[in-house]
């Protein structure tokens, strides 16, 4: 499947804090629009999962977002 750019890109993020996790939403995007929503919690409140869907230019600049949120102390992981 070839996607056709731009395009609305989501993110699904997961990490212990979901305060630390929309801080380094805002660092890695540095002020562009995007929609964040709560997605899931784990059943002891230890890890929160959170949605994030912007529009992206690029596969390059898709796959830097997801990097640069991968490679966040805060985050635990991303899909």
């Amino acid at each position: 499947m070839e996607l056709e750019y731009p395009c609305p890109w989501h993110y699904k993020i997961i990490g212990s804090d979901s305060g630390e996790i929309r801080a380094a939403i805002a660092d890695v995007l540095k002020g562009a629009d995007c929609l964040i929503s709560h997605s899931n919690s784990s059943n002891t409140g230890r890890y929160h999962c959170l949605n994030l869907e912007i529009v992206v230019r690029s596969e390059d600049e898709r796959n830097q977002i997801f990097q640069a949120l991968k490679s966040n102390p805060y985050v635990k992981m991303v899909l």
